[in-house]
């Protein structure tokens, strides 16, 4: 497996998938033909479908250049090809002088089929499954997943951690200082500041719980919605899970930064391992691959910070993408709004929920991390393809045909329209 570096990304929503690595592969690409006067990129699959909502066509142009950058949504299905596919290609003087095929794959993350991957991408860890590092983990006298991270990534992978979590704290902060509508035509208002803000009822005593995790959450997702600064956790659309859950748990029972950083290793373990044998991509396996991996990651961060030991830790996982499976990539009008935000506050209760039932039931269990998770990848290649980020079915088609019929019973009536 590569580093848990590349499940924790910094960068400006709204999305990794469609935002990061678009902006990515134009970088890289521009920094193959700088002399290029004019550049052309096609967009298939997903990036075709929803790009616009996510911005894919702004980033492209603000990176390779507004002028001369077109930008194509391409209607054409590629077999064989990750439903995130763009073409590059590049012109001097009315002559086109190189192209390049990219697959956004999640998290950020770009492959490009015809090359090798690069040197810096090697694998850092040996094993390729939770049933492999366990096994490991007892024959070196291993007690904690965030003690396997450090053995493999070395002492400096504290210092990135830090950052991680200082930039995901800052984006709680910035979320909840904020109100007012969210930028794509939706209307939809920020909430977290309201929900942070609320008095719950002293007779209901999980309100203030759900309340202050919930706040958390959204708040973060509000900010990448709003093309603000986050950490892919593993993706941009489930960034507020293992922020909320983290920062609940350090307000209330007092966990240092150092501590929150080994959470944050654990938690880089599940995302790795989902990342590897399955898929943290929308547009592959649906939003179970995202929330659900999001979650899973979030209730094995608990988990490690309540000192539960390995055995917990993979059923509190496995639980919280148990739950998720079949969940889908529908997100209204393109935008990471509608459901998406919403989906990230109760992800991150139901890892508390996961964490909790890991601590009475474990030894109990009868399904492995690694089961449900190639369940997760079974379940999403076989998710029609409307489901899969295109906002072409589920609640995204119902809300433009309800759109629609409004629209048209506002429309004026023949007779009644002037030309």
């Amino acid at each position: 497996m590569k580093s848990i570096r590349d499940i924790y990304k910094i960068g400006k929503g709204p999305s990794s998938s469609h935002t990061m690595g678009p902006e990515r592969a134009a970088l890289l690409f521009l920094k193959r033909y700088p002399d290029a006067d004019r550049f052309q990129v096609t967009l298939y699959g997903s990036l075709s479908k929803t790009g616009v909502g996510h911005g894919t066509d702004r980033v492209l142009r603000n990176t390779l250049g507004e002028i001369r950058t077109e930008v194509i949504f391409s209607q054409e299905i590629l077999p064989g090809m990750h439903p995130n596919t763009m073409d590059f290609s590049a012109f001097q003087g009315g002559q086109e002088i190189g192209r390049l095929r990219v697959e956004s794959i999640g998290g950020g993350d770009i492959r490009i089929p015809s090359e090798p991957e690069p040197a810096e991408q090697e694998e850092v860890y040996i094993e390729h499954s939770f049933a492999e590092i366990a096994d490991f983990c007892k024959w070196r006298y291993i007690d904690t997943l965030s003690e396997y991270v450090e053995l493999n990534e070395g002492e400096e992978v504290w210092d990135f951690l830090g950052t991680v979590w200082q930039t995901m704290k800052q984006a709680i902060a910035e979320g909840l200082s904020r109100d007012g509508i969210l930028p794509g035509g939706l209307n939809v208002q920020r909430k977290a500041k309201y929900l942070f803000t609320q008095i719950p009822d002293d007779k209901i005593p999980a309100l203030k719980e759900f309340q202050r995790i919930a706040a958390y959450a959204y708040a973060v997702a509000e900010q990448n919605a709003d093309n603000g600064t986050v950490v892919t956790a593993p993706t941009c659309g489930a960034c507020g899970v293992l922020p909320a859950v983290l920062k609940y748990a350090q307000d209330t029972k007092g966990f240092t930064d150092e501590e929150i950083c080994r959470a944050l290793a654990t938690a880089g373990v599940i995302g790795n391992l989902t990342k590897t044998n399955a898929s943290i991509s929308g547009a592959e396996c649906g939003c179970q691959a995202e929330i659900g991996t999001a979650c899973s990651m979030a209730a094995a961060a608990l988990a490690e910070l309540y000192g539960q030991n390995l055995d917990q830790v993979e059923y509190a996982a496995e639980v919280a993408m148990e739950h998720h499976l079949g969940l889908t990539c529908d997100p209204i009008c393109g935008l990471v709004q509608i459901p998406c935000i919403e989906r990230n506050a109760v992800a991150a209760v139901r890892a508390m929920n996961a964490c909790n039932l890991s601590y009475f039931l474990t030894g109990s269990r009868n399904i492995s991390y690694d089961m449900v998770c190639r369940a997760m990848k079974e379940t999403g290649i076989h998710l029609d393809h409307r489901f899969r980020e295109t906002s072409e079915g589920g609640l995204a088609k119902l809300y433009q045909r309800r759109q629609s019929k409004e629209t048209l019973n506002k429309s004026p009536s023949a007779e009644q329209q002037t030309f």
